[in-house]
């Protein structure tokens, strides 16, 4: 394989007139279906001999080869497919993420088509962890993505997150990020909490050390019903689903390359309406 990728490789200048070697996606599918091999793998081993995938060129500005195969050989487990998830799914299969886990046991509702990025008309009805994964097989067939229809829970939380470098909460139940982080925390996982509710939102990133959630939530008990949760009062626009989730995104990214300043051991609350951006240090 080696030998095919270095043979169709081309060279091009970038947007700032530099020399690089890329392999185009339309030869990198002949070269698997040649070798017998996914695109995944394909991608793997051109960023190994210094050959950067065409579809990345724009990242290597800012993302060098050696970050580039760091990332598509990353596995993140995103545990909720809704307005955050949906929006983080799409960011990381972008930004070349190998291996991305799904997890959400619902399915979409007309409800969803005000924020979710991954519902539309044709997937009214269908569940979110199979329309991410058709999705990303659309967007980006070098992503490896696996998608689990079910609510995570005590019995099944380890073993679906196990292996995975990274958790990422975008669910909307203080106790279902309680359980995650705790699964999370009991394999040595870090992981990225965003929560939001109408024009507001935070993100905090949480290393298996740290005191993470109950920081913010205590114990969890907060005795209000369904009806009284905060983004159940303040509703769930999309421009803060989209906002939390870049910066959700952008934390998975810094832990997976060791880059940049992390939100750990603090919490950066989000006040879009009053453009506000406040970090609350533990």
């Amino acid at each position: 394989m080696e030998k095919l990728i270095r043979e169709r490789a081309r060279e091009i200048k970038d947007t700032a007139g530099r020399d690089v070697r890329v392999l185009y996606e339309a030869d990198a599918m002949r070269i698997g279906h040649e070798a017998g091999l996914s695109i995944h793998q394909v991608y793997l081993e051109s960023l190994k001999n210094g050959i950067y995938p065409y579809r990345y060129v724009r990242n290597r500005q800012i993302i060098s080869p050696e970050e580039q195969l760091r990332l598509a050989e990353s596995r993140v487990a995103v545990i909720g497919a809704g307005g955050l998830g949906g929006q983080v799914i799409l960011l990381l299969g972008r930004v070349g993420i190998g291996h991305l886990v799904v997890v959400d046991r619902d399915a979409f509702d007309e409800t969803n088509l005000n924020r979710q990025a991954l519902s539309s008309k044709d997937t009214l009805g269908k569940p979110k962890a199979q329309s991410a994964v058709k999705a990303l097989e659309e967007i980006n067939p070098a992503v490896n993505v696996t998608g689990y229809q079910l609510r995570l829970n005590e019995s099944n939380a380890r073993p679906i997150l196990a292996g995975s470098h990274v958790v990422v909460d975008a669910l909307d139940s203080v106790a279902d990020r309680l359980l995650l982080e705790k699964a999370a925390k009991g394999l040595k996982i870090p992981m990225v909490h965003g929560a939001l509710a109408g024009f507001q939102g935070q993100v905090m990133t949480i290393f298996p050390e740290d005191g993470g959630l109950s920081r913010i939530y205590g114990n969890g008990a907060t005795g209000l019903d369904a009806r009284e949760r905060p983004e159940a009062v303040l509703g769930v626009p999309a421009l803060t689903a989209s906002f939390i989730a870049n910066l959700e995104a952008m934390e998975v990214l810094k832990i997976l390359l060791n880059r940049g300043r992390l939100f750990r051991n603090m919490m950066l609350f989000v006040d879009l309406e009053d453009g506000e951006l406040n970090p609350f240090t533990f």
